[in-house]
């Protein structure tokens, strides 16, 4: 399991410096082959993400796709790629841009008491990642309406809306850690695989993601990962998954 760590103050605001600093955690832990889950989580900040820094927008007018947007769509991106399950866990409210990351995750934990929301429209602006991600996983009705009234809702909203995968009563990390936990027992190449099979159902035409399931079905067949289980579940032992 790997980790990152938001650390740019008490409500981690989205800035260059940020999103440099965690496209570089990326990286990292891209090419990182034996970890099995990622979280990525607020730190000590009050806040996962409180959002962009507004002071940020007073320059950006013509040049905004050079100097933020496509900046920040990158990031987001190489965040969604990452092979392995990645897990928010959100202490803290996650608004604006802060819950776009959230959304680039596989899985999101939030504490019983955190809030989250798309409050662009507030000030006048769009949350353009966070809408298509949000579309996705709730549909359009809800994510219109959070989206055209820069809704802030709770954890038990979101969690009936299906943004988080669970409520916690304790810290949202410690929550998330046990579910990184289960995830990493097991098998690494099952779950990578399973991952690019959710996301190509959602990318790709019905026949087009049926046929990369074929193709990775067979890798798994192929692979010693495979053999493993198949020896542990006869032998009545826990598997020692290698990822190959």
């Amino acid at each position: 399991m790997a980790e990152i760590g938001l650390s740019h103050g008490p409500l981690n605001l989205v800035t260059r410096p940020m999103l440099r600093d965690l496209n570089t955690a990326i990286s990292e832990v891209r090419g990182l082959a034996d970890v099995r889950c990622v979280i990525l989580h607020g730190g000590s900040g009050r806040a996962f993400c409180a959002g962009s820094d507004i002071r940020e927008f007073a320059h950006l007018k013509a040049d905004a796709s050079e100097q933020k947007i496509l900046f920040e769509d990158m990031v987001l991106r190489n965040l969604a790629l990452i092979e392995a399950p990645t897990i928010a866990a959100l202490d803290g409210p996650a608004m604006g841009g802060g819950l776009e990351l959230a959304l680039a995750c596989d899985l999101r934990v939030i504490h019983e008491n955190a809030t989250l929301g798309l409050t662009e429209s507030r000030l006048g602006g769009l949350a353009g990642n966070g809408a298509v991600r949000l579309a996705r996983l709730v549909g359009p009705a809800r994510a219109n309406e959070m989206l055209f009234t820069g809704a802030i809702i709770g954890a038990q909203q979101a969690l009936d809306w299906g943004i988080v995968n669970r409520i916690s009563n304790g810290s949202a990390l410690e929550a998330a850690r046990e579910l990184a936990a289960g995830i990493g027992l097991r098998g690494p190449l099952s779950n990578r695989f399973a991952k690019r099979l959710v996301n190509a159902s959602l990318d790709r035409s019905l026949d087009d993601a049926l046929s990369l399931s074929s193709r990775l079905q067979q890798d798994i067949f192929d692979s010693a990962d495979l053999r493993e289980g198949m020896s542990a579940f006869f032998a009545k032992r826990d598997p020692i998954f290698e990822g190959g």
